[in-house]
């Protein structure tokens, strides 16, 4: 695929093609295909070039959504690609497959993030946009859909996997990578360790794509 990545947009990394190699597991040939947080568009075309038959891309950057579409160009593909907060912009729509790969760094400011930042600043425990997005994914799934969604262990594991549970999904964790910190984690290592997110000398994550489907 060919990407680019405007100033100010967030660009495809080793975790967004993590994302994208399991879509492309999950992907049933005509099946419908949310991405939220979708940054370039990168895991919204490669759901569309897989075969998927309705593909949206949502994201709360201008900059984001106009990458979407002129990447969707560029790669001869089709997908709509909308501005707004999660859910928001596709009012009661389900979907087969929801995929996101949203911020999950945690922040060090207490301020709402801006410009690129809000690419990859996600609250003081780096769940400020998971959080919602688990517990709002029901209601836009399709019976025995899935949502896949990739973060780092420093947001827990643990707590997406219970967040699955009680929005009524069988969680499963699909895919792992172990890694040395990435750039943002290492920067922040003092501050991660103060929050108890990391232990004193940890640099290493485990970089996740955890599964919530819907039961039939």
């Amino acid at each position: 695929m060919r990407i680019i990545a405007p100033s100010g947009v967030f660009r495809p990394r080793s975790d967004s093609w993590m994302l994208t190699e399991v879509l492309r597991e999950e992907l049933r040939p005509g099946d419908s295909v949310l991405d939220l947080c979708t940054g370039s568009g990168a895991v919204a075309i490669a759901a569309a070039v897989a075969g998927a038959g309705r593909v949206t891309a949502v994201d709360l950057s201008r900059r984001a959504v106009a990458a979407a579409r002129i990447n969707a160009r560029l790669n001869g593909t089709g997908l709509r690609a909308v501005r707004g907060s999660l859910f928001e912009p596709v009012g009661a729509e389900r979907f087969d497959l929801i995929v996101a790969n949203p911020p999950y760094v945690p922040a060090e400011e207490v301020e709402p993030p801006r410009g690129a930042a809000r690419g990859w600043d996600a609250g003081p425990d780096g769940r400020e946009l998971l959080d919602p997005l688990l517990a709002e994914a029901p209601a836009h799934l399709t019976l025995g859909g899935a949502v896949l969604v990739v973060h780092s262990s420093i947001t827990g594991e643990e707590a997406t996997l219970a967040a699955l549970r009680r929005a009524g999904l069988e969680p499963e964790v699909l895919r792992r990578d172990r890694s040395p910190l990435g750039p943002l984690h290492s920067a922040r290592a003092e501050t991660l360790v103060r929050r108890g997110l990391l232990e004193a000398g940890q640099r290493v994550e485990d970089v996740l794509v955890i599964r919530g489907r819907a039961r039939r």
